[in-house]
Parts: structure tokens; sequence; C-alpha cells
């Protein structure tokens, strides 16, 4: 499903949210068809044309493991980085890489933390401390995460966006103010705040930040700041205020963790979604 292999657009929400529900019943436990692994991927297949492997790589000599998802054919085709939330890879970022690579894009759901796996809670705020308060190693990662991206046949490198969800849209908005080289930088209910706002006049690529209106993490002094320091840095950029939604409302699980500044929230969610993939259309269409 590269570009030219459509011959009529389907509905995002529609497909992206049925994709969705079936990818997460397809991942681990199911037996998938495919090539067996080799070479540090582990490689799946599932329905309607979406390829996934596991592709382990290495960052200041740590292992970390990422997600690539495939839509079919062979055709050059648009790029997306997915950063996780701050507890670590999951389900909810790799399901994101599946729903876009229905819709035609390869995406690449990199690893910040290691090993692959989510992080226990109780060492959330000693994993995420680091980075939080340097924004040269979330750059880091992050850049580290998207070279394997950019490494794989399909990828057209004049079609790449980042996104990322909790801490995983700071860092998406850190690679932009690093002066990557992206399209398009999208910021689900994403931390705003950085101790570099200069370097928002490196940015490039448009972007576009989702937050819940009362999300309590991302309080309005800091969506004012965030504001200033765009329209200093002279980015082209645009925020999403969604009322009703607190802190990871793309995330389906999010109400397990017992606190009700983390709640699901599932027309935000659809919401945001589209309000993403029209951006795309408009800088990097499919």
């Amino acid at each position: 499903m590269g570009t030219g292999s459509r011959t009529a657009p389907r509905d995002p929400v529609h497909e992206a949210d049925r994709l969705f529900s079936r990818s997460a019943s397809a991942r681990p436990g199911a037996s998938p068809t495919g090539p067996p692994a080799s070479r540090g991927r582990v490689v799946a297949r599932y329905g309607d044309g979406v390829h996934t492997s596991d592709i382990e790589y290495h960052h200041d000599g740590k292992r970390y493991v990422g997600h690539l998802a495939l839509p079919d054919g062979d055709a050059p085709a648009p790029a997306v980085l997915v950063c996780h939330e701050g507890p670590g890879l999951d389900e909810h970022a790799k399901g994101m890489a599946v729903r876009l690579a229905d819709l035609g894009f390869v995406a690449f759901a990199l690893d910040y933390h290691g090993d692959g796996q989510p992080v226990e809670l109780t060492q959330l705020r000693e994993r995420l401390g680091p980075l939080r308060d340097s924004p040269e190693l979330t750059r880091a990662l992050g850049l580290a995460g998207l070279q394997v991206l950019l490494a794989q046949p399909r990828v057209d490198p004049a079609r790449v966006a980042a996104i990322g969800f909790c801490f995983g849209g700071t860092m998406a908005l850190e690679l932009a103010r690093a002066g990557t080289d992206l399209a398009a930088v999208v910021g689900f209910h994403s931390g705003l705040g950085t101790s570099r706002p200069q370097d928002a006049s490196a940015i490039t690529a448009t972007v576009l930040v989702c937050i819940g209106a009362d999300d309590p993490m991302i309080p309005a002094e800091q969506r004012a700041e965030f504001e200033q320091e765009m329209r200093a840095g002279g980015v082209d950029w645009r925020m999403h205020l969604h009322g009703g939604a607190v802190h990871s409302f793309t995330n389906p699980n999010a109400g397990r963790m017992g606190n009700p500044a983390v709640a699901y929230h599932e027309l935000t969610a659809t919401r945001s979604w589209r309000a993403m993939l029209d951006l795309f259309d408009e800088v990097m269409p499919r």
C-alpha cells in the first residue's frame, strides 16, 4: 500500500479503529505466519497486508527493541516514527504503528527505555527523570529510533513524521527542536515544556499538539509558554484543546492506573487521530 497503490480512500477513523481491535488480539500469543526470525528481527504477518517485526538496535552500548509495521507492496511510502508513553513500549504504541501501516505508512515504534519492555510504575520517575533533565539525551534516543526507520528501504525520506504520546510526545517535539528533517511532528497529551525553548527557531516541521483541556499535567501556564515558544521560533504550529479530556486520552487502558487525571476519552482519541491524518495529507500526502 505505497503511493499509487490505492484506488479509493478509506475512512481513516473506521479503518484505524477496526485494525486496532484486530491487532490487539493478533499480537503476542497469536500464531503469525511469515518468514522465520533472522538477524534480530521477529517477523509476523497480519491480515490486510500489514507486516510487523521487532527490530533490535543499540545506542550508547545499550540494547533497544522497537516495533516496525509495514504496509503491503514495494513502492516508496511516507513514514512515521512512533514514540511511546512514559511507561514504555507496549501494545498501545505498537497498535498505533499497525494502524498507520494499514493506512499506507511505514511506521516504527521506537523504544527509549531498553529491551523493548515496559517499566514498572514504581521505576517510572527514576527512568524519566534523566530524560526530562536532558533534552540532549531525549533527542539522542529519538534520533537512534529515527535512524532505524530511515534505514527501511520503503521509506521516502522527504515524507517522514514523528508522533508521540505522553513523554513520547515530548521526545517528538525535542526531535523537532533539534532541527531534525521532518515534515510533521504530532504530540498527543504530550508534555510541552523544555529547558531549551530557544531551539524552536531550528524547527522545520509543521507541529500539531493535541491536549486535554482538563489535563493537570499540562496546565494552561505550560500551554501558554509553548505558544510563546512557537511564536518566537516562527514555527508553523497548531494546538488542539479537547474539552473533557485529561491525560493519556488515546490509551484505552489508561483507567487501569486508578488515577482520575489519567483516562481514555474515545471521542478525543478519534478527533485527534483525524487531525493528525489531516496534517499528514497536507504536508506528506500518500
